[in-house]
């Protein structure tokens, strides 16, 4: 399995729209991706923070998720409420 920890910053005072349209692409992911094993998303303590923790079975998986018409959209969408790039994590599971 293939693990992926991204943290998003956000501009303060978007969080609404942000969740939204974030949220849409979790709905989007579970629903329409067999090899992603888990696709969430958590708010932080820190403000302005979320993070996306995500599982996929193999490298096709995760490069079949980007790809997708609902990633390349609602990615797309959540770029104006970024305060900058994600810091992503790619793991390995033992």
């Amino acid at each position: 399995m293939l693990a992926i920890v991204a943290t998003l910053k956000i501009k303060p005072g978007t969080e609404a729209e942000f969740e939204a349209v974030a949220l849409a692409l979790v709905a989007a992911v579970n629903a329409d991706e067999p090899g992603c094993a888990l696709y969430t998303l958590s708010r932080s303590a820190t403000p302005e923070t979320y993070v996306f923790m995500e599982r996929y079975v193999d490298q096709a998986a995760l490069d079949g998720h980007r790809v997708t018409a609902h990633y390349k959209e609602l990615g797309a969408k959540m770029g104006p409420f970024m305060a900058g790039r994600p810091e992503v994590q790619r793991l390995t599971e033992l």
